[in-house]
């Protein structure tokens, strides 16, 4: 599904401005979150929100469950939070009564772009127009909201060192969707949470703050795990080290989850450090996992979607405990100078493969269609089944072991994304499909068990046209320089760890012509050809050939 980024906004997001507020705005200066009208600094009280049980199809939406909402913010009041973190809802349905419920009881709602079908694989990280797309669909129909206080577009997207790589498309991400806000008139800030890996910690920390205003996260969170029960303390956990490594940032840092459930019930003991004086001159408060009893045992109430019934754990009075006898005062806004140091882009090693200050292209649908429209050879249909994705993605990895797939491929590491690169999965198999087809003197377009069909005629003769097509943000996009690569000796390491990973990285060899028949049969592809569109036009399906 191809969604256009300016023709999917609401008229309730367009009239936003001229919404009364409900709810008083937050804004940013230097490093904390500030109450617009009071000048009061303010400090994140709140939980994560998303109930699953229950759930009648697989795309869970606890926002537009009126029922499960009003249920649930008498809870929140209840327990005194001032803000709720949701993971995933369908922008397609109508949110306006938990939202108004919401923003009656003073409660700002953190959102994050992704979803499950739409997002960055860490194992296959890209960024292309639909996954840009999905994500503008969902700010035009959460803008209105007056008490939408944040995005976050991405949750431990890089969780170790063999994906780090995923960073540099977050990053992208971020960009593209600060610009996206930008167009309309909106500021809500965006920031990325990571999984405080002790390997790459530092390097994310230093990653999403550098680097010019446009590409940089406006808040940083961290999903922290280590204070569990009552014997650990400020320093045992590791919150100090946390703190410490925060203390000179330039922006503002939350927990963005927080709760160790390994003792229950749970005492939350890590509140008294998070918003007393350990933490909360650093810190904006956070977010505790979470509020709903699933399968993974961190919630503190059991409930059912539809259903106004409600059984509580032993944590619900715990943290309704710890929360309520909360004070943090903070500093006054006009009374803050904002200090801070600018950080510093890592540098590529064994633990970051990324290089900081190249990140890959903005989007172009443009630019994808006139592709689509040059092949001889294609896809004969763009959605395909389970099958038929796992024999396209054997068949692509093979063709991007005998030539060049420069074009439709990322190498994160050295900074070189092709010109095709950000198109979609599907769109950049078609690419490879044609691009045999040529290797082979226009012998070649079948693959057993894909439909493929030759293009007598092409509507687009003249590749070049492509390249200047603008990008999805109304910007000429222009043709990015193929990059320099050795195909068999100087990068052969990396695809020694690739192999190893058992992932496919987006840091690979290549060679520097996007038409050369001439590489070696052991090359491999830059990426992976993950997530193509199923015949359901959602499922995502990863292909293990890579």
């Amino acid at each position: 599904m191809k969604i256009s980024l300016f023709a999917t906004a609401s008229i309730g997001a367009l009239c936003a401005a001229t919404t009364a507020l409900a709810i008083d705005p937050l804004v940013i200066k230097g490093s904390k979150f500030f109450n617009e009208k009071t000048g009061e600094q303010f400090y994140f009280k709140g939980i994560a929100y998303q109930p699953r049980t229950g759930l009648k199809g697989d795309s869970p939406d606890a926002l537009a469950d009126t029922v499960g909402c009003k249920r649930d913010v008498e809870l929140f009041k209840d327990l005194g939070i001032n803000s709720i973190r949701v993971y995933e809802v369908d922008y397609n349905k109508n949110h306006d009564t938990c939202m108004k419920l919401l923003s009656d009881a003073g409660i700002y709602l953190l959102l994050d772009m992704p979803s499950p079908k739409y997002s960055i694989n860490r194992l296959d990280p890209y960024w292309d127009h639909d996954t840009m797309g999905h994500w503008a669909a969902k700010v035009d129909a959460f803008s209105k909201y007056d008490n939408l206080a944040a995005w976050i577009a991405g949750n431990e997207v890089a969780n170790d060192k063999d994906t780090t790589s995923s960073a540099a498309f977050v990053k992208a991400a971020v960009r593209d969707m600060k610009a996206y806000l930008k167009t309309k008139g909106l500021k809500t800030p965006i920031g990325y949470a990571d999984n405080d890996d002790m390997d790459i910690r530092m390097n994310l920390i230093n990653y999403f703050n550098c680097g010019s205003e446009e590409t940089r996260v406006d808040f940083y969170g961290i999903n922290i795990y280590r204070w569990c029960g009552d014997e650990t303390d400020f320093k045992t956990s590791g919150f100090a080290d946390v703190t410490k490594n925060m203390t000179d940032y330039k922006i503002p840092s939350l927990l963005t989850e927080f709760g160790c459930n390994k003792i229950r019930p749970r005492t939350f003991p890590d509140v008294k450090s998070l918003y007393g004086s350990d933490m909360n001159s650093v810190f904006s408060g956070g977010i505790m996992y979470e509020f709903t009893e699933e399968d993974n045992e961190y919630g503190i109430v059991k409930v059912s979607y539809g259903n106004p019934k409600v059984e509580k754990t032993g944590d619900y009075d715990n943290l309704k405990k710890v929360y309520s006898g909360l004070s943090t005062k903070g500093v006054k806004m006009s009374d803050y100078k904002p200090g801070g140091k600018d950080s510093v882009c890592p540098k590529v090693s064994d633990m970051w493969e990324v290089k900081s200050d190249v990140l890959p292209p903005t989007p172009s649908a443009a630019r994808c269609k006139c592709m689509m429209d040059s092949l001889g050879c294609t896809l004969k249909s763009t959605t395909l089944s389970t099958t038929e994705g796992k024999i396209l993605g054997e068949a692509i990895g093979n063709i991007c072991g005998l030539t060049s797939c420069n074009e439709i491929s990322s190498n994160t590491s050295k900074g070189g994304y092709g010109n095709y690169a950000a198109c979609s999965a599907v769109e950049r198999s078609a690419w490879a499909i044609n691009q045999n087809y040529i290797n082979t003197r226009y012998l070649q377009c079948t693959i057993d068990g894909v439909e493929t069909t030759i293009i007598k005629s092409p509507k687009e003769s003249d590749t070049d046209v492509c390249l200047i097509q603008k990008d999805d943000m109304g910007n000429i996009a222009a043709p990015l320089s193929p990059y320099d690569d050795d195909t068999t000796d100087s990068s052969s390491d990396e695809d020694d760890s690739d192999s190893k990973s058992g992932s496919s990285s987006s840091n690979k060899k290549s060679s520097s012509s996007s038409s050369s028949s001439s590489a070696s049969a052991n090359a491999k592809p830059l990426f992976g050809l993950a997530q193509l569109v199923a015949a359901s036009g959602a499922i995502a399906v990863m292909l293990s050939a890579f």
